[in-house]
C-alpha cells in the first residue's frame, strides 16, 4: 500500500479482501468493509455511498493497523470491540468468548419456555461472558428475574457493560466458579448454560482466531469436553424448582453422551431431549426437573 497513492474506499475494500484472503482469512471482503467502516466511523452502507471519496492520511493509518491487526488472526469482534448476536450488538473483549450464531439456538430454547406474561420467573445463566445470552434473553422477557454468574472479574466487568448500555440495571451479576457464586438453596426456575464444552486435544485444532486469541477457560471442557458439563447436571437439582428447566449448549457429538450423564441420576430429572440447531446438528440439551 502506497501512501502517496489515492485511496477510494472501494479501492482499499478490494485491496484489503485480496491481502486477507492470501492470509487465509475466511471472509475477507466482509472484514475489510467492517475495518474500514470502524477506521471511518460510519456505517458499511456508506462505503458503498461516498465509494470514490479520497481517505485522508489518518484514516489510511488507521485502517492500515487494523488491516494488519486481522491479518495475524486476531478476530474482527476484538479489534472493533463489539459483536452482533440476535437483535443488539454487545462489547466484547479477549476477556470473553465471542458470542455465536448457534448459541441463537439456546436463547430460542429459553425464549419457548419463559412466557411473556404471568408471574415473574427466576432464571441463572452460569458462564455469562459478554451477558449476550442472559441480556439478550432480558431484553425479550422483560417481566423476570435475573442471576448470571462467571468466574472472571473482568468478564463480569464487560457483562455489566452490555447490561448498562441496554438500559437492563436489574440483571444481577455474580462472581464464582458455576454455582459456588449462589448461597446455599437458591432456587431458579430456569437454569441455562453455554460451558467449555471442547475436548482438551482438540484445542489445537481450533482456528487460529480461537485458539490464539479467545479464552481458554471459556473453551476446554476436559479430556472428552464432558467435565463442565458434567459439573453443572450435578449441581443444576440443588437450586433448580420442580419442573423448572436446565438447557446446556452442548458439541455436535455429545446428545447421547450429555443424556447419560442426566440418567446417572434419574430421580433428580423427569424428562430429557436434545435439540437440533438449524443446521440440524445437537446443540441443546434440555432436562426437566424432577
Amino acid at each position: 500500500m502506497s501512501p502517496s497513492e489515492i485511496w477510494t474506499p472501494l479501492k482499499l475494500i478490494l485491496w484489503a479482501e485480496e491481502y486477507f484472503a492470501g492470509k487465509g482469512v475466511d471472509s475477507p471482503r466482509l472484514d475489510a468493509e467492517i475495518l474500514l467502516a470502524h477506521a471511518l466511523d460510519c456505517p458499511r452502507i456508506s462505503l458503498y455511498t461516498q465509494f470514490e471519496k479520497p481517505l485522508t492520511p489518518d484514516e489510511l493509518a488507521s485502517f492500515k493497523a487494523l488491516v494488519q491487526r486481522r491479518a495475524r488472526r486476531e478476530p474482527v469482534a476484538y479489534i472493533i470491540g463489539k459483536k452482533a448476536f440476535w437483535e443488539k450488538e454487545f462489547f466484547v473483549s479477549p476477556a470473553v468468548l465471542i458470542p455465536r450464531p448457534e448459541t441463537e439456538s439456546l436463547l430460542e430454547c429459553a425464549l419457548a419456555i419463559l412466557p411473556q406474561d404471568g408471574p415473574a420467573k427466576k432464571v441463572l445463566e452460569l458462564g455469562a461472558g459478554s451477558g449476550a445470552l442472559i441480556l439478550s434473553l432480558a431484553c425479550e422477557r422483560p417481566n423476570h428475574d435475573y442471576t448470571a454468574t462467571d468466574l472472571s472479574g473482568k468478564a463480569l466487568d464487560i457483562a455489566r457493560k452490555n447490561a448498562a448500555s441496554l438500559g437492563l440495571e436489574g440483571v444481577c451479576f455474580l462472581q464464582g466458579d458455576w454455582f459456588g457464586a449462589l448461597e446455599p438453596g437458591r432456587i431458579f426456575d430456569l437454569i441455562l448454560s453455554n460451558p467449555p464444552y471442547i475436548a482438551s486435544e482438540m484445542l489445537s485444532c481450533l482456528e487460529p482466531e480461537i485458539r490464539e486469541y479467545e479464552p481458554v477457560t471459556a473453551l476446554d471442557g476436559g479430556g472428552n469436553g464432558l467435565d463442565d458439563l458434567e459439573r453443572i447436571i450435578c449441581g443444576a437439582p440443588d437450586h433448580l424448582a420442580s419442573g423448572g428447566d436446565l438447557l446446556l449448549e452442548i458439541g455436535a457429538d455429545q446428545g447421547q453422551a450429555v443424556l447419560d450423564l442426566a440418567k446417572k441420576n434419574p430421580a433428580c430429572w423427569k424428562d430429557w431431549a436434545i435439540l437440533p440447531d438449524y443446521a440440524g446438528r445437537d446443540r441443546v440439551a434440555r432436562l426437566v426437573r424432577a
